[in-house]
C-alpha cells in the first residue's frame, strides 16, 4: 500500500489493485444471481452493499444474512419479499452463522448491519418479519413490515446501538418491534398500525422511543418491562383497545414525556415503576384510568399534564355519546406520589380516585374543572 501527498492531502492508493476494483468487489447487484440467497451468500467477510432488485420474491424458508458491515438496499416497496412460510419463520434472518443462542452467546456477534428500502410481509403461520440475532450497530430505515405471523421486526439482545427509524410496521399479528436485551436504543419516526402491541422493550437499557405514531393496536401500545434509564416523548399514542404504555417488572429512572395519549382503552400503567416521571402528556377521552399507579410502583412525579374530555369552548364537548368517557387518575396502594401543576377538566372520573391505603401523596396546585377527586 502506498501513502501519497498531495498539496498536503493524504491519499491512499493499493499497490497493484485500483480502488475502483477493489470497491466493485464489494458491490454486489442481487440481480445478476440466481437467487437472493446466492447474492447474500457471496458478500465478503469483510462486507460490502446489496443492492436487491424490484420485483415480488417468494421465499419458503429465511433469507440469511451472515456477514457484518454491510447494506443491504432494496429499490423502494418495489423489492417484496413474500414470506411463504408456515412454520413460524422469519423472512429475513441477520445472525453470525454459529449462533444458536441469542441470549447467552456473546461470541458470535457481528457488527455493523444496515437494512433499508424493502417491503417484507407474511402470513398468519409465519414468524417475524425481520429476526437480528447479536448484531451490534444494527440500522433499520426506511424499512415496511406487514402482515407476518410473529414480530414484525425482533432485535435479540442486539445489545450495542440498535436503531430503528422511518419504518412502517403493521398488522403484525405480535409485536410490532421487540426488543430484547438491548441497550442505548433509538426508535424514532416510525408508523404503527393494528399490530398486536405496537412495541415491547424487555430486559434492556436506555430505550429512546421519540416522534413516533402509533394508531390502532389490538392490545397495547408501548410496553416496557425490567428497562431502566429511557424516555418515550413526543408519541402519537392513540385507539389502542386496552393500554397506551406500561411500565412493568422493576423500571426505573423512566421519563414518559410531552406524549399525545387519546382514545385508548387506558392510559399509563405504571405495575411496577420507581423513581419516574409523568410529564406534559395529553390524556384525552380515555375510557378509564388515564394514568395508573400500582401497588408495586412508587416515587413517581405526576407533573405539567392535562387531563380532558373533548371540550371545545363556549360550553361545548366534540365527542357527545360514544366517546364522552374521560379518565383520570387512578392511585392503587401506591407509595410516594406527587401530583402537582396538573389540569383536570370534564372527566367522567374522579381526578383522583385512591384505593388502598393512601401514604405519601402530594397533591398541590392543580386546576380541577367540572371533576371531583378524592383528593384536592
Amino acid at each position: 500500500m502506498l501513502r501519497l501527498s498531495l498539496l498536503g492531502v493524504v491519499v491512499w492508493t493499493l499497490c497493484g489493485t485500483s480502488l475502483k476494483a477493489a470497491e466493485a468487489s464489494r458491490v454486489i447487484n442481487a440481480g445478476e444471481f440466481e437467487s437472493l440467497q446466492a447474492a447474500l451468500d457471496a458478500i465478503p467477510e469483510s462486507g460490502g452493499v446489496v443492492h436487491l432488485p424490484p420485483g415480488e420474491f417468494e421465499i419458503s424458508e429465511p433469507l440469511r444474512l451472515t456477514r457484518g458491515d454491510v447494506s443491504l438496499q432494496g429499490s423502494g416497496t418495489a423489492t417484496h419479499l413474500i414470506n411463504k412460510n408456515e412454520t413460524g419463520q422469519p423472512a429475513l434472518l441477520i445472525a453470525h452463522p454459529d449462533c444458536q443462542d441469542a441470549k447467552t452467546d456473546r461470541k458470535h456477534q457481528l457488527w455493523r448491519v444496515h437494512l433499508s428500502n424493502m417491503r417484507i410481509t407474511g402470513n398468519e403461520k409465519s414468524g417475524p418479519g425481520i429476526e437480528a440475532r447479536q448484531i451490534n450497530e444494527i440500522y433499520l430505515e426506511g424499512v415496511t413490515v406487514s402482515e407476518n405471523g410473529g414480530d414484525g421486526i425482533f432485535l435479540n439482545y442486539c445489545y450495542e446501538d440498535p436503531r430503528i427509524s422511518d419504518c412502517l410496521v403493521t398488522y403484525n399479528k405480535r409485536n410490532g418491534i421487540n426488543l430484547q436485551g438491548c441497550h442505548d436504543i433509538v426508535v424514532n419516526a416510525n408508523h404503527f398500525e393494528e399490530n398486536q402491541d405496537a412495541l415491547l422493550c424487555a430486559d434492556s437499557f436506555n430505550l429512546c422511543m421519540n416522534g413516533n405514531n402509533l394508531d390502532d393496536h389490538l392490545r397495547h401500545g408501548v410496553v416496557i418491562e425490567n428497562t431502566y434509564g429511557s424516555v418515550l416523548s413526543g408519541n402519537m399514542i392513540e385507539e389502542c383497545n386496552e393500554t397506551a404504555v406500561i411500565l412493568d417488572r422493576d423500571c426505573y429512572g423512566v421519563t414518559v414525556s410531552a406524549n399525545v395519549i387519546a382514545h385508548n382503552g387506558s392510559g399509563v400503567d405504571l405495575r411496577d415503576a420507581h423513581g419516574c416521571a409523568i410529564s406534559a402528556n395529553t390524556f384525552t377521552i380515555l375510557k378509564t384510568k388515564a394514568l395508573r399507579i400500582g401497588p408495586e410502583s412508587g416515587r413517581i412525579t405526576v407533573t405539567g399534564n392535562n387531563f380532558s374530555n373533548s371540550y371545545i369552548g363556549e360550553n361545548s364537548i366534540k365527542r357527545k355519546v360514544d366517546d364522552a368517557a374521560a379518565g383520570g387518575i387512578w392511585i392503587e396502594g401506591a407509595d410516594q406520589i406527587a401530583i402537582t401543576g396538573n389540569v383536570f377538566s370534564g372527566l367522567t372520573e374522579k381526578a383522583v380516585t385512591l384505593q388502598g391505603e393512601r401514604k405519601n401523596i402530594v397533591f398541590a396546585n392543580n386546576l380541577l374543572v367540572d371533576v371531583e377527586s378524592d383528593i384536592e
